[in-house]
């Protein structure tokens, strides 16, 4: 009777230990507001200054005209051995005009992206590829031979 009781408390935590194993672990990345009220950005009313105290320094800015700024922020579920799955996703872009003024507030999810195929093929190098056969002996005979007498004259350690 106790082997039977101690069987079925082993499979008991077997099951269990199985069960945690395979749930999803939630990554968080990015961006991560204290509060939603960290997150309204009055239009006309806040600068560069007050967002930067607020919000603090962006993920990324816009890259040729320094008027916008991009908070990002994701979270991802994995589980087990799987590509972790995005589940959320938001972007904040604030924008400003000459002023420094906020001209407008966006937010964006995951809903609003794309993806973007990723082309996985190599760049060719320019030049000649070399065989196994021509990387093995492809040195063999460009060098000159070294004659006896050669050696000992040009070797400065071997001089008294």
């Amino acid at each position: 009777m106790t082997s039977a009781l101690i069987r079925s408390a082993a499979l008991a935590v077997l099951l269990a230990a199985s069960a945690t194993a395979c749930s999803p672990i939630e990554s968080t990345h990015g961006f991560i507001a204290d509060t939603p009220a960290v997150l309204n950005v009055q239009v006309g009313v806040d600068t560069r200054a007050t967002v930067l105290q607020r919000l603090g320094t962006p993920t990324t800015t816009a890259a040729f005209d320094q008027t916008s700024w991009y908070y990002i922020s994701s979270t991802e579920h994995r589980t087990a051995f799987f590509r972790p799955r995005t589940a959320e996703r938001e972007v904040l872009v604030v924008r400003f005009d000459a002023n420094d003024l906020v001209t407008a507030a966006d937010r964006y999810g995951v809903e609003r992206g794309r993806i973007i195929a990723y082309n996985e093929d190599a760049t060719p190098t320019r030049g000649r590829e070399l065989g196994l056969l021509e990387q093995i002996f492809g040195n063999v005979g460009s060098t000159p031979p070294i004659r006896a007498g050669e050696d000992e004259q040009n070797n400065p350690r071997r001089r008294n």
